[in-house]
């Protein structure tokens, strides 16, 4: 189906994402009080004020509206922690009345009566304080996204009034989970992110012919190595109703069945000749394929409490002639007129009472749905998702009763190794109205809405990474798109710098390594392949976008570190367009060079050059030979300073804790101590929580360096022990405020060392990207 269809494109790639420190000098200054605020989607109405600017700060308070506390005291909680990481303020949040609140504050409350804006819409009032109201927790919640946003591109907000709400009620993103493997933190970073573009709706295709990604219970035998375990579903569904994001289910049946009737090969779909020409399809003629069936679906309906179910039901029996057991059956079931599709129609009727038997709705691609092909009627109450002009329309269908999203290939399909969306249509020309062929609506009330759709046919075309860049563009329009607000700008290539100026949700990670001097830092190159492809994307911190250059001999990218600094090591992380010979060089000027290292035989891929010697404010990567007929592309160029005078001797030891978060055994103790910056121990939300390295001999320790993630320990001691019994204290703080912990001049020696946290700084756990230890 949506699958199976190719056409190559190249990768989409963006501008670098701005970074604007609230307390910086290189922050923007407010936009002007006559221009609408700039968000992603755009308000949907801003009347400009006449009076005082709205300046954010340390003095700076979240007031929740005492009468509306148990509404919202969870939605300010989690504006609170994305404040802090987006500005490094940890702004208290208190109750109160309007009349408590003071300039500074933002005041977050209920009782809207603006019947306009609807259960997801809000108003929004700025002057010295702001003022956030809406109707519903979630118009509350969508209130504070956009004031983050702007928060992102300024610590001022001009004066004005805002009302704003959504246009379609599903706005979101579907994820091929079951042909490729994506791990349970990049989908948490999506939700943050989706949530950020007021995205709502988190479709996860959990089966395909390549995998089958859900702990099963009743039959273990189908599920993939790669999986996620119930727990982690739960999590997982836990945090996006955190940001207001569902999480809808697919198990593709009766076709795309692959990985299941590996283990079940009596249950193929055969043909006459005992062939199985569509290897995927499950026989539907016989009785144990829905035993089988029924239990998957019944086993995984309490784990997922939305409202939606997901059978996909696409590409089944495009042949049924070759397949005269169906038409037999069909005829039994159904009746001597039946006609071997029927089949398929009395599955999905199968299906849909099972389904509507534990109050939830059934949903299903569209491209089964046709005329005249059978006498089994589609209830009417079921969901099409339709992605591509085969059978019935999507008026045709509206017209039988059902509820439709448009999912259309053009231009919401993200496919890995073949097609991408076609972004500058899809903010420019479509919308969700306009359906796969040009179809739309004569009620228009109909359309649920729409989502990008990411699948994974060549799951190694691309990495999470590039697949998370590649993403961001599409997504950023289609939130656009589908909250339906007035565009802020009319051209896509006017769009990108909005993009850039809103970037990601707060706490987005990075891909490169930590201490990147090179990370968002001015980049400039002799040329561009296309505007897509800035020199920015080099310098982003992220694996999914690049630069690239024109076709020709010489080119280079040059990086400002904004002040001069000893080199010790450049990464270059190339696309398939690499140079066979370059030169890594510095400058104190940016125009007299200094090489400190060049190859005539480079041969792509990743070039992480260590050992260099040298300084300065300039580097640049100079490339003299092309390796392709293409010019020169990076997906990052980055650059570290010389290494550690003494190696981290809790790298790859063994680690212990009191606790990991839910048992999750990404979040496990082994992931600080991994060298990674992108993986994190996270323990559970109590005190006292600690973890513990064994660094399998006595050392002397000089430096201890904790890397936290947002939930972070106020108060803690760093101990050594020989026996991991007994402890000794080294250093003990309780005014600790997060970020990164470098602790030196520490006097004592272990085998065993751990940081004891007795006080957390968030409502949630303690959560360490890396610990480090140094001898002294």
């Amino acid at each position: 189906m949506k699958k199976s269809h190719h056409r190559l494109a190249g990768l989409l790639a963006i501008l670098g994402l701005a970074v604007t420190g609230l307390t910086g000098t290189t922050a923007p200054q407010a936009h002007a009080a006559a221009s609408p605020p700039r968000t992603i989607p755009a308000l949907q109405q801003w009347t400009p004020g006449t009076g005082t600017s709205y300046t954010f700060g340390q003095a700076s308070h979240i007031v929740v509206d005492s009468a509306y506390a148990a509404q919202l005291t969870g939605e300010a909680a989690t504006f609170a922690e994305d404040v802090k990481q987006l500005t490094g303020i940890d702004a208290p949040t208190t109750t109160g009345t309007a009349g408590s609140v003071t300039a500074g504050d933002i005041f977050l409350t209920l009782g809207s009566t603006d019947t306009g804006l609807g259960t997801e819409g809000y108003s929004l009032a700025v002057g010295s304080s702001v003022k956030v109201q809406a109707a519903t927790d979630t118009g509350a919640f969508y209130g504070t996204r956009t004031v983050l946003q702007l928060l992102k591109q300024s610590a001022t907000i001009p004066a004005g009034t805002a009302r704003d709400w959504s246009s379609y009620r599903e706005r979101g993103l579907m994820v091929d989970v079951g042909r490729k493997y994506f791990s349970v933190s990049w989908l948490r970073n999506q939700i943050k992110d989706m949530a950020y573009l007021k995205l709502n709706y988190l479709h996860l295709h959990l089966s395909d012919n390549l995998g089958f990604r859900l702990e099963s219970s009743t039959h273990p035998e189908i599920v993939s190595a790669q999986h996620y375990s119930k727990q982690e579903i739960t999590d997982l569904i836990a945090f996006a109703a955190g940001y207001h994001v569902t999480v809808v289910p697919e198990l593709d049946m009766p076709g795309h069945m692959d990985t299941i009737l590996a283990a079940h090969p009596e249950l193929k779909l055969r043909a006459a000749d005992g062939s199985t020409p569509d290897g995927g399809n499950i026989d539907l003629s016989n009785p144990a394929s829905y035993v089988l069936m029924k239990d998957l679906i019944t086993e995984y309906l309490p784990l997922f409490p939305g409202g939606d179910w997901h059978l996909g039901a696409d590409e089944y029996g495009a042949d049924y002639a070759r397949y005269p057991q169906l038409a037999a059956y069909a005829k039994q079931q159904y009746g001597a007129s039946a006609k071997p599709k029927d089949v398929f129609y009395g599955f999905i009727r199968w299906a849909d009472a099972l389904v509507r038997g534990s109050g939830r709705t059934l949903r299903i691609w569209n491209d089964g749905i046709a005329s005249g092909d059978g006498a089994v009627p589609v209830a009417a109450d079921i969901t099409v998702d339709y992605w591509y002009n085969y059978g019935l329309s999507p008026q045709q269908l509206v017209s039988a009763g059902h509820l439709v999203q448009n999912g259309s290939w053009t231009p919401t399909y993200y496919v890995l190794g073949g097609a991408k969306p076609d972004t500058a249509y899809m903010y420019q020309q479509w919308n969700p109205g306009i359906f796969q062929g040009g179809a739309t609506l004569t009620d228009p009330s109909r359309n649920l809405g729409s989502t990008l759709h990411v699948w994974c046919d060549n799951p190694n075309a691309e990495t999470e990474s590039q697949v998370a860049g590649g993403i961001l563009e599409p997504l950023r329009a289609l939130a656009q798109q589908t909250w339906g607000s007035p565009k802020p700008v009319s051209t896509f290539s006017a769009f990108q710098p909005v993009i850039a100026a809103i970037g990601h949700a707060p706490g987005w990670p990075a891909d490169v390594a930590a201490g990147d001097l090179a990370l968002n830092r001015p980049a400039t190159a002799s040329s561009t392949e296309t505007a897509d492809f800035p020199a920015a994307g080099a310098t982003d911190g992220s694996y999914g976008r690049r630069w690239s250059s024109q076709y020709s001999d010489p080119q280079w990218l040059q990086v400002d570190l904004g002040a001069t600094y000893s080199i010790g090591e450049v990464k270059l992380t190339w696309e398939n367009a690499y140079a066979k010979a370059y030169q890594i060089q510095v400058s104190n000027d940016g125009t007299t060079w200094t090489t400190l290292y060049s190859t005539t035989t480079a041969t792509g891929g990743v070039n992480d050059l260590t050992g260099l010697s040298g300084s300065g404010r300039y580097i640049r990567m100079y490339g003299t030979q092309r390796g392709t007929t293409y010019g020169y592309s990076l997906w990052e160029f980055e650059v570290y300073g010389p290494p550690h005078p003494n190696p981290n001797l809790a790298l790859g030891r063994p680690a212990t804790a009191s606790s990991t978060e839910s048992g999750i055994a990404t979040l496990g103790p082994s992931s600080a101590v991994d060298g990674s910056t992108t993986t994190r121990w996270a323990s559970n939300y109590t005190d006292p929580q600690w973890l513990q390295v064994d660094l399998g001999a006595t050392y002397s320790i000089g430096e201890v360096k904790l890397t936290w993630e947002n939930a972070y320990a106020k108060a803690y001691q760093i101990q050594v022990s020989n026996d991991g019994t007994t402890w000794t204290t080294l250093y003990s703080t309780t005014a600790g405020a997060g970020g990164v912990d470098d602790l030196t001049g520490l006097s004592g020696s272990g085998r065993y060392i751990r940081m004891y946290g007795t006080q957390r700084g968030t409502s949630w756990g303690y959560s360490l990207w890396e610990f480090e230890v140094h001898g002294a």
